[in-house]
């Protein structure tokens, strides 16, 4: 059994390429997840706060 850890990728990404790992995990269109990030900043939340940390701890791909 193989586990497939969350990574930021160094290429295909816009800003960080947090929503490009989360998709690249999740088997998702990264187009997709960052549409839905977008949206959800327009709710009250704490959505931005959490893109700085999985930011953070999302290592880069080697």
């Amino acid at each position: 059994m193989t586990t497939m850890t969350m990574s930021r990728p160094r290429t295909g990404k816009v800003i960080a390429g947090v929503c490009a790992g989360l998709a690249d995990r999740y088997g998702w269109s990264a187009g997709k997840v960052r549409l839905v990030f977008v949206l959800s900043c327009l709710l009250p939340g704490p959505q931005f706060v959490l893109y700085l940390v999985l930011w953070a701890l999302m290592p880069k791909r080697p």
